[in-house]
């Protein structure tokens, strides 16, 4: 029983660090990437649809990405929608193709992206926290019903809190990681 409570909380920590370094792969280092307006979800016809399902992202230029819309009577919705997804952008459409200008990678803007990736890497790490959290109390279950002994039920959530630092290592190596490359460019 113990076993299975450690690789739950193992599997879904994994999870935590995996979603923290998808959010952060979205954050822009200087070039323009597909990948930064792949959270941008449109209301199409009442629900919420991501915009890869509805156009085709390319790359015009590094500064520049070009979205070529599949139903251009969805031209507005799409722009609203990139303007309110708080990225920074400005989008400028022309009939089926909205062009999507990056702003210029300035040091304010680097400032801004790292406020912006700490604040990730702080909600990585409070869900990384409330995983170990989720798995003590199940020991403590198991304790209080008497199925564990207390020695036991020490070594489990020793287990468990060495197992917490290591993924909050993890996600503090990858915040690092994209500060550096924030702050390289």
């Amino acid at each position: 029983m113990i076993n299975k409570i450690r690789k739950d909380a193992d599997m879904r920590m994994g999870k935590s660090v995996e979603a923290f370094k998808n959010q952060i792969s979205k954050v822009r280092t200087g070039r323009a990437s597909p990948s930064i307006l792949d959270g941008i979800m449109v209301e199409y016809y009442g629900a919420a649809t991501p915009l890869r399902q509805l156009s085709s992202v390319t790359v015009e230029d590094s500064r520049t990405l070009a979205i070529n819309l599949f139903d251009r009577s969805f031209s507005s919705v799409i722009e609203k929608a990139i303007i309110s997804s708080n990225l920074g952008l400005n989008p400028n459409s022309e009939g089926s193709v909205i062009r999507v200008s990056l702003p210029p990678f300035t040091e304010e803007r680097r400032k801004d992206l790292i406020k912006m990736v700490r604040a990730e890497a702080e909600q990585g790490r409070v869900a990384v926290r409330n995983v170990r959290r989720d798995a003590n109390d199940k020991v403590k279950a198991l304790l209080k019903d008497k199925e564990i002994s207390e020695d036991t039920d020490r070594h489990s959530q020793d287990e468990i809190q060495k197992m917490t630092d290591a993924y909050i290592k993890l996600l503090d190596a990858a915040l690092v990681d994209k500060e550096k490359k924030l702050l390289d460019f």
